[in-house]
């Protein structure tokens, strides 16, 4: 499904490099957006874009998507057709030291795309939420049907707002909205915040790894290009009102309106001590771990039920994570030129 424009917010960073490569492709011309903020080390967002400014059909303004004005200046220049919303302020603990970067970004920012989409005659937004959004629960595997009003970070409060929001502009303007809770992406070109990245440079410097929950909690490790995939797959099966949906036992992943939820995840979670494991394989190194308790704001495990995102639309992820790590590790090497 190729046709129009489509808006990459989020294009300089970890995710948002990769869906746009892929877009790019497959013949799409996409517009990417990034402020290039500094939240980690900006050369490696400069790095990704680097890769991709050079694409036949990629052209990118650094704009903020808190800054209405110059948003709306993006959409007039531009004939945007479909929108992909990445950009955001990421991280859990975060969030706990400063929240307003959260309210900025995730709450002011995702209004302002969700006026331009109105505005613009949008014909579909995809946008990411995330996995922190089921916080408390601990039915698994997490299913977009499940109730989620109980997160445990503020991260996870302004990503289960962005769903709220996105179903008020279905409901009030008929803008078709896709959210898509990601379950802890890892990969090449990561983010250097993330669990992957600080256990490589930790182990390869000879020092301590910081092991939460005593390596017990598992987590649904989700390959970025298995991300990707799915942010494509959903982009291209645009969001239509559920004509068995009733109010009187309302689904919580679909709606009346044009409006719906996936998990994207690999279905495999897999626990910490066994993803420590395959780094220490890859680096031909041992990890000393510092064995600490759980942090404030983290849940114990996360495992995907990512059946509807098949069931609509074909796309099922399924990268193992003993390939994924290999392929970070390889990635991690080259780019800082390591010696293993």
């Amino acid at each position: 499904m190729s046709a129009g424009t489509i808006l990459v917010t989020g294009a300089a960073g970890f995710i948002g490099s990769h869906v746009a490569h892929l877009l790019l492709d497959r013949g799409d011309r996409v517009v990417g957006l990034d402020n290039l903020n500094d939240y980690y080390d900006p050369t490696l967002k400069e790095a990704r874009l680097a890769r991709l400014a050079p694409r036949s059909g990629f052209s990118f303004e650094r704009v903020d998507v808190a800054d209405g004005a110059a948003l709306a200046r993006v959409f007039k220049d531009h004939a945007i057709d479909r929108v992909v919303h990445l950009a955001a302020q990421a991280g859990v603990r975060y969030s706990m030291v400063n929240p307003m970067a959260y309210v900025e970004a995730n709450v002011t920012g995702f209004t302002n795309i969700l006026e331009r989409c109105r505005h613009g005659g949008v014909r579909h937004l995809v946008y990411a939420s995330t996995s922190s959004v089921y916080g408390s629960n601990t039915d698994m595997p997490f299913r977009v049907g499940q109730s989620c009003d109980h997160p445990l970070s503020f991260y996870a409060a302004t990503k289960k707002a962005n769903e709220l929001m996105a179903h008020t502009y279905a409901a009030m303007f008929g803008l078709p909205c896709t959210g898509l809770r990601f379950f802890t992406v890892y990969g090449p070109w990561g983010r250097p915040d993330m669990a992957l990245f600080l256990f490589t440079k930790a182990i390869l410097a000879g020092e301590p790894i910081k092991v939460f929950n005593h390596g017990h909690h598992k987590r649904d490790f989700t390959y970025v290009d298995d991300i990707a995939g799915g942010v494509v797959a959903s982009l291209d099966h645009v969001a239509q009102p559920n004509p068995q949906w009733s109010g009187a036992h309302p689904d919580p992943a679909t709606s009346n309106v044009p409006w719906r939820l996936f998990n994207i995840g690999n279905g495999t979670p897999v626990e910490l001590s066994r993803y420590i494991e395959l780094i220490e394989e890859n680096l031909g190194r041992k990890a000393t771990r510092e064995l600490l308790p759980l942090q404030p704001g983290d849940v114990p495990d996360t495992w995907a039920d990512t059946t509807s995102l098949t069931q609509a639309t074909g796309y099922r992820p399924g990268t193992p994570v003993e390939v994924g790590v290999k392929r970070f590790i390889d990635w991690y090497c080259e780019y800082y030129k390591v010696k293993r």
